[in-house]
Formats: C-alpha cells, sequence, structure tokens
C-alpha cells in the first residue's frame, strides 16, 4: 500500500484461541520513506507491547524528556500522549493487550506498569530476545504472528488472574464505551463507591472515571478514522459527550491536539487507529 509520502505493508492478525482474553489483536507494520516527524502514542483502554524489527523506538513520555530507544517495550494504561520521534521508516509488531494480559503474559497487575514505558525484556526476560530474534528472520506476517502465539502461549499461567468482580467492572466500564456510571456500577455489586474506586485504581492504574474517559476517547479515535467518517458534532453525540466543544477540549488533554490537527498532521496513524472493532458496538 502506497501512503501519501511513503509505502506501507501492514497487516492485523488474531492471536490463538487460548490468548485472546488477553491479547485484543496483533499489528504487523513497515513504514518506508515517509516525511520523520512524531507519532502520537494516545490513550487506549488497552497495553501496548511493540517489538521492534528495524531500528529500536523511540520513546518520549512528554516533550521535556530526550526519547530513549527500546528494542522492545510495554506501554502501560496512561490519560496523556506518548511522543514517539521517527525518521520515516519503521518495522516492528504492536500488540494491544487487555489488562487480564498485563497479569497472564507479563506477571504484574496493570496497575504495575501504569502511565509508564519499560522495557519488555525487565518483564518477559529472554523471551523478549527470542521473540524479536525469530521474528526478524521470518518472511511474512503470518510467520511472524505464529512465533508469538507460540511464545506467548507457554506463559499464560505466570500470575493470579485478578478479581472476577474487577474484571467484570473493566468489562462493564470499557464494553459501554465509558458511558456506565460508577454510582451504578457500585450498587450492582454492593460496593461503595470509595472502596470501587480504590480496589479499580489499584489494579488497573486507572480510576473508573479516568477508565471511562480514555474508553470514550478510544470510541471517539475509532469513529474518527472510520471510513465516511461522521462529523465532530455526530461523533461528541455517539460518544457520550455533552456537545461538540466537549469533545475538542477531552481530546486536547488526551491527545495534546485538536482531533482535526490529529487527523491532519500524523501520517502514521492510518494503520495503527483504523483496525479493529469498535468494543461499545
Amino acid at each position: 500500500m502506497t501512503g501519501a509520502a511513503g509505502t506501507v505493508d501492514a497487516a492485523v492478525g488474531q492471536p490463538a484461541a487460548a490468548l485472546r482474553p488477553f491479547v485484543r489483536r496483533y499489528l504487523g507494520y513497515r513504514y518506508a520513506g515517509f516525511r520523520p516527524g512524531t507519532h502520537l502514542g494516545l490513550p487506549s483502554p488497552h497495553l501496548t507491547v511493540v517489538v521492534s524489527l528495524g531500528e529500536p523506538t523511540l520513546v518520549a513520555m512528554d516533550a521535556g524528556r530526550p526519547p530513549v530507544g527500546h528494542a522492545a517495550l510495554v506501554g502501560g494504561l496512561h490519560t496523556r500522549p506518548v511522543l514517539l520521534p521517527h525518521d520515516g521508516d519503521q518495522f516492528g509488531v504492536q500488540l494491544d493487550l487487555t489488562p487480564a494480559g498485563a497479569r497472564a503474559l507479563l506477571g504484574l497487575p496493570a496497575a504495575g506498569v501504569a502511565a509508564a514505558v519499560v522495557g519488555l525484556e525487565e518483564l518477559l526476560g529472554s523471551g523478549a530476545r527470542e521473540l524479536r530474534e525469530r521474528m526478524a528472520v521470518t518472511v511474512d506476517w503470518p510467520r511472524r504472528f505464529a512465533v508469538l502465539d507460540e511464545v506467548l502461549s507457554r506463559r499464560t499461567d505466570r500470575a493470579a488472574p485478578a478479581s472476577p468482580i474487577l474484571e467484570h467492572l473493566w468489562r462493564r466500564t470499557v464494553g459501554s464505551g465509558g458511558t456506565t456510571r460508577v454510582g451504578d456500577l457500585a450498587a450492582e455489586i454492593g460496593w461503595s463507591r470509595r472502596h470501587l474506586t480504590a480496589r479499580f485504581t489499584a489494579e488497573f492504574g486507572l480510576s473508573p472515571k479516568e477508565a471511562a474517559r480514555v474508553a470514550r476517547f478510544d470510541r471517539a479515535k475509532r469513529l474518527l478514522r472510520a471510513p465516511g467518517r461522521p462529523t465532530l458534532a455526530r461523533v461528541a453525540a455517539l460518544c457520550g459527550y455533552y456537545d461538540q466543544p466537549h469533545l475538542v477540549r477531552e481530546w486536547r488533554e488526551f491527545a495534546g491536539v485538536a482531533p482535526s490537527t490529529w487527523l491532519a498532521d500524523d501520517e502514521l496513524t492510518f494503520v495503527q487507529d483504523t483496525s479493529g472493532p469498535d468494543p461499545a458496538g
């Protein structure tokens, strides 16, 4: 596929059945010949694992810090954009992990890497090197995804699962697109709002309110990247914002820019942010 300033070789893969509670999708990407720039890693309801098959992935948590290169990384749940400078060429595989996947595959709750980016080797040990080395010598995306299936399937019993109640609360919050109220969730399970918020935050690294805002933002992002996208006013209505100005304010907080600027400026988003189902239906 040829983009406005370069070429893209990309593929989306579904993990093996045993991994699907833990990994939402595999995304393989190879960009070549794009203009150098800075890609925005935007908040989402998933942890992000990136395994570079070319040069290390550069990451800066904010504009005031120098970028750090990672051969493979884990990005936790967050509410601010992460800056990814690039020279126009990128080659790697991205995994979208559920919070359950953080426990099963990385051995810690999602809160353990919240608002942070860490080297995958710190959590996976030699498994991170194996992933990178084996995928680097394969010739196509299906074989690379098969390596992921094989290596990750060995790790699904590394940690105790989260409380079923907490997993239910996460699914309700994210699955509703962020429209479920904390008070309603507390009444549903018989907890106080304070206790629910404390337990939820300790497990996921986001409060219930933050998780709802991230889910709503993520749904808006998908709609804005969909073919024949709705107007901003329609996206605001569909996603539960009060109005279009409310949507724009949230976008400036979560992405650092207005939605129109994001759509116009970041060429590399058109692969990462168009694939996959809308979790709110």
